[in-house]
């Protein structure tokens, strides 16, 4: 690699470093060019070099999030039974979200970013790309489950879509008093959906 290829390639790493960072701090950021550049140390241009649209950057820092995530998946664990695994790999997803203070603080995050007057639809962008990556996700893990067997659909599309709607009720649930034992709901709530999904489909 010749040194303007690594300046080019520091460069292309500290936008991508300066953006997630970005989200980590607050997952509703919009992750405006401008803002991203300044928090790079960049400018506008060379930001736009390797991400001429702020769609493009947007998706390949989600899609590096969830690279990074992917790492010691629980879904490859062949000791443990399909289901199991599932439920663990979904569990990660919910471990973002937190709880209590931390989980109502990033659904008001969302409420201010993306409900309140004069939001635009840019806005909602960053949390787009956040949701297909994370719906990508469960159909990767869904697709290792068909190869296996374990899973009888042929489309893993819908009962991904089915499962990540389960997360987002979740979600939301942390983030409101509870009455009772909520590990304990959650736990048997996403039991309940794998079981739905591994399920062969009825009989007609």
């Amino acid at each position: 690699m010749t040194t303007d290829d690594s300046g080019a390639q520091g460069t292309r790493d500290r936008i991508l470093i300066a953006a997630a960072a970005m989200l980590g701090e607050n997952p509703t950021a919009r992750l405006s060019v401008r803002a991203v550049a300044s928090r790079a140390g960049v400018s506008t241009g060379s930001l736009r070099h390797f991400f001429p649209t702020q769609q493009a950057l947007i998706d390949t820092v989600v899609a590096g999030i969830y690279e990074i995530a992917a790492t010691g998946d629980p879904i490859r664990d062949t000791t443990r039974p399909a289901a199991e695994r599932l439920i663990a790999c979904l569990q990660q997803i919910l471990g973002h979200v937190g709880t209590g203070e931390q989980a109502r603080e990033m659904w008001r995050g969302l409420n201010r970013a993306y409900f309140e007057p004069g939001t635009s639809a840019g806005d909602a962008d960053t949390y787009l790309a956040l949701e297909r990556g994370g719906r990508h996700r469960i159909e990767q893990w869904l697709r290792t489950l068909s190869e296996e067997g374990a899973l009888v659909a042929q489309d893993v599309e819908g009962p991904a879509r089915f499962l990540s709607t389960v997360l987002n009720g979740l979600s939301i649930e942390r983030a409101l008093p509870a009455d009772g034992p909520r590990a304990a709901f959650e736990q048997e709530t996403l039991r309940l959906a794998v079981a739905a999904v591994l399920a062969p489909p009825p009989q007609a």
